[in-house]
């Protein structure tokens, strides 16, 4: 059991609802948060990158991109390094030694919405990066 914090009256508050995926498209996004968590087998870790929309229609909702940067499938990683890099260049944070050093600083990102499959909603992805210069809203 909780006690809410203040009288709680649903009928005066528009309910949520569940997030549609925004469309295909390039849109404008930064980094806010990034986390290094480990695998569900533990076997490895993942880079987990939140990215949010800066401008547009779309502004203020989230993107989420998964890089396994330690992985016992050396492809797994490199497809990861190449996706790091990407980002790395479209920040022009060329060395990072801390993610937070990619956080805020505003870049290009090509959405693309995968599917609904089986227990999953459609989501939405990222399939590349390029520098804020470049950016043309569409």
């Amino acid at each position: 059991m909780a006690l809410l914090p203040k009288s709680f009256n649903a009928a005066e508050i528009e309910p949520g609802s569940s997030f549609q995926p925004i469309p295909p498209g390039k849109y404008a996004v930064v980094i806010t948060d990034s986390e290094m968590l480990p695998t569900k087998d533990k076997k490895g870790e993942y880079l987990k990158l939140t990215f949010k929309v800066v401008q547009g229609e779309y502004t203020g909702r989230y993107i989420w991109l998964n890089l396994n940067l330690i992985n016992q499938s050396a492809q797994t990683v490199e497809i990861a390094e190449r996706e790091l890099s990407a980002i790395c260049h479209a920040v022009d944070v060329l060395a990072p030694e801390d993610t937070v050093e990619l956080h805020g600083i505003p870049m290009g990102a090509k959405v693309k919405v995968t599917p609904a499959k089986g227990q999953y909603e459609a989501s939405n992805s990222i399939g590349g990066f390029f520098p804020i210069s470049e950016y043309e809203p569409e």
